[in-house]
């Protein structure tokens, strides 16, 4: 495909990240006016965990299917899920089938993450792919602070349904372009498919991150629940290594496991995922109720994270091409050590420039971490083999991005309980009991200074253990880097013609 006919496919691939990347914090701001018009506030949270879980385990299986059968039917047919399981939502009557509805549209989701990167690797040469990685990165940058804003219009002044028709007409356009623009030369042949792995790579991905979205929330980490669902996890999982052992095209190939480039990576990517969902769920939180920011100024300090990312992926193609990935990749978990620092280091009374500073020196480790480690691993393997690769590295991230909540999550509520249990006996009557209460309490119009000034500093606390935990996140970036991933990958020359069939190894 010459250079000139792949510019429309690059823009439905931005076009269908930002169906993806502007979903759940649109949702998020319309929430009490879907709470008020539907009911079901008892449920609500899993509006958004149903479609994280759906959107992160179908991530794998895209990946090979899209290396079975082409790109383009994949991507084709996960769009045409999101956008059915968009406008399912828009129509719901009732909290519980609008859960049904976004497990649906989190389906389609997972098609659209690894196939877009996919695609992006089949098109750019090595070279370009850290422009291209820079400009997918963007769109979640953009989202970032445009779909709030658009969310809470369409709450304000149309309905909260228009959150989910937003996307029939962007991803009407998407699908044109891809249908007209994208056009492969894939060898058909049957495959075998690998039922049994698949089944079982779903149940067990499912449990686990079940397990991490609800433990502490919905139940006890030490509850018989939670033993009960990571155990079954576990079984499903082993049950699942023994089938790919024997499966004559396995759903994730064990060699992606054994080889150092691929494992090492997708730890490095896990990792990064640990410090990006540690920032983005507590910075805001943190600006408002310690530095007493609005809401708007808050998600701005956020933003600056936004800024850097696509930037430094951008910029990440004439480092890599010059010291190598797995190098390029450490000079980003630097400025993510730096950014830990610096958060380690906050106070109660930090300037404003402080977290922005730390924002943005995170933004461009991230952008310096996961675009030479993507291109890296996409230069690795062959057509036939690029879709697992990158749908590995993908189901890595949001697998990071999970635990992080989960144990992120659980440490700030910990702290926040041992600072009410422990808090001056001529305070203690007047506090909240539970942790939800604390942002309720600071909420009222005219709290008690000193109560409010001790819940304050106890957020500072609870968050300050999250930041000293980005920290951790980012010296085992380091050491996976270092330890784990071979400074020089084995890449393999650029395949014009390709083929459904992968090598065998």
């Amino acid at each position: 495909m010459t250079r000139d006919r792949r510019t429309p496919v690059l823009i439905a691939l931005i076009l269908t990240m930002a169906l993806v990347a502007m979903d759940t914090t649109i949702v998020a701001t319309a929430i009490p006016q879907v709470v008020a018009d539907l009911g079901g506030f008892s449920a609500v949270g899993w509006v958004f965990s149903v479609y994280l879980l759906a959107q992160t385990v179908t991530i794998p299986v895209y990946g090979k299917l899209a290396d079975l059968y082409g790109r383009k039917p994949v991507l084709v047919v996960g769009v045409s899920i999101f956008l059915l399981g968009s406008l399912l939502s828009a129509a719901s009557p009732d909290m519980l089938t609008l859960i049904l509805f976004r497990a649906l549209q989190g389906v389609g989701a997972g098609a659209i993450g690894a196939t877009v990167n996919t695609i992006a690797g089949d098109l750019y040469s090595v070279a370009e792919r850290g422009r291209v990685q820079g400009w997918l990165a963007s769109v979640w940058g953009i989202s970032a602070v445009a779909a709030p804003t658009l969310g809470g219009l369409f709450a304000q002044y149309l309905s909260w349904r228009w959150i989910f028709l937003v996307n029939l007409p962007l991803g009407a356009l998407a699908l044109t372009l891809i249908v007209r623009g994208l056009h492969e030369d894939v060898i058909r042949r049957r495959h075998r498919i690998d039922y049994a792995g698949t089944v079982l790579l779903l149940i067990a991905a499912s449990l686990l991150i079940l397990g991490l979205l609800q433990g502490g929330t919905a139940w006890a980490w030490d509850s018989v629940t939670s033993v009960v669902v990571f155990a079954l996890a576990i079984g499903a999982g082993a049950a699942y290594v023994l089938v790919e052992h024997r499966a004559a095209e396995p759903m994730m190939p064990p060699w992606l496991w054994r080889t150092r480039v691929t494992a090492g990576s997708y730890l490095a990517t896990l990792t990064a995922g640990l410090m990006v969902i540690g920032l983005s769920v507590f910075l805001p939180n943190w600006g408002q109720i310690v530095l007493g920011l609005p809401p708007v100024s808050a998600g701005f300090v956020l933003a600056a994270m936004s800024i850097t990312w696509p930037t430094a992926s951008g910029l990440s193609a004439r480092l890599y091409l010059r010291i190598g990935f797995r190098d390029t990749a450490l000079v980003g978990a630097v400025f993510a050590l730096l950014a830990g620092v610096v958060f380690a280091l906050l106070g109660p009374g930090a300037p404003v420039w402080q977290p922005v500073l730390g924002a943005a020196l995170l933004g461009a480790g991230m952008g310096l971490i996961t675009s030479p480690l993507m291109v890296g691993l996409q230069s690795t393997v062959g057509w036939g083999e690029r879709g697992v690769v990158t749908g590995g590295a993908v189901f890595a991230r949001f697998l990071g991005q999970s635990v992080g909540a989960a144990v992120f999550g659980a440490l700030t509520n910990a702290v926040l309980l041992d600072r009410l249990a422990t808090a001056p006996a001529g305070l203690a009557e007047d506090l909240p009991t539970d942790v939800d209460g604390v942002s309720a309490y600071l909420a009222e119009a005219h709290p008690r200074p000193e109560v409010a000034e001790f819940l304050r500093l106890a957020v500072h606390d609870a968050t300050h253990a999250v930041f000293l935990g980005l920290l951790v996140a980012a010296v085992l970036t380091v050491l996976a880097l270092v330890f784990v991933v071979p400074r020089r990958f084995p890449t393999v020359a650029e395949d014009p013609n390709p083929t459904s069939a992968p090598p065998s190894r």
